[in-house]
């Protein structure tokens, strides 16, 4: 898998955004923000020694609207904004290809373009997530609420099945199993940034082939 220069994936990826509707526009500016701040100030002071409160001030926004946005204080790490650009580019995927060929296609799409705009905010979630026991059982929990819900959903439209389908709910959790593996792999090893779609799509790859040991 090939990567982008960062300020051509970043263009592109913005461009994404623009495609999506105003509101949902207005609602990913506004937590990208409050997930900036966030960011910042737990790696200034600790995760645990900042509060909500802290976030909300610095994000300009009280705190009932940090939590319209977040659930927890743990969701601004582990939550982004991608599963709706997901969500389209994968319905654009040619009908002939399985489930598989096209989920590696949107990958192969998207994310050399997040690895050029974002790869250190999403490279400081992760070691955020590595570090706080809190963050890593929320995780569980943010992924069956999140983006296993959103690719559910788009399997089952695509292959006519229903989303409480065993097999869509058994899909999902491996394509979602493979992911992690590469992203702590990436994490815990020496790759560069711009390694991450070609370990994520080698997975993807290995799972297609049955996972043969």
């Amino acid at each position: 898998m090939s990567t982008s220069p960062p300020e051509h994936a970043a263009q592109r990826l913005n461009d994404r955004f623009d495609r999506l509707p105003l509101r949902e526009r207005k609602k990913l500016k506004t937590r990208r923000a409050i997930q900036e701040h966030a960011l910042r100030l737990f790696t200034e002071q600790g995760y645990d020694a900042t509060t909500v409160e802290q976030i909300a001030a610095a994000a300009e926004i009280s705190p009932s609207t940090f939590f319209r946005y977040f659930p927890t204080k743990e969701d601004v790490v582990l939550t982004d904004e991608y599963d709706p650009i997901m969500a389209d580019v994968f319905r654009r995927q040619p009908a002939e290809l399985s489930p598989l060929e096209a989920f590696r296609a949107v990958m192969a799409d998207l994310l050399p373009e997040v690895v050029g705009d974002d790869a250190a905010t999403l490279y400081a979630r992760m070691r955020l997530i590595e570090g706080v026991p809190a963050l890593r059982a929320r995780m569980l929990e943010s992924m069956s609420a999140g983006t296993h819900l959103v690719l559910r959903d788009i399997i089952a439209e695509r292959t006519g099945r229903t989303a409480d389908d065993p097999e869509v709910q058994a899909f999902c959790w491996a394509v979602l199993g493979v992911l992690q593996a590469a992203l702590y792999h990436w994490l815990d090893g020496d790759a560069a940034y711009a390694d991450l779609p070609a370990l994520i799509d080698r997975n993807l790859e290995f799972l297609g082939r049955g996972c043969p040991l």
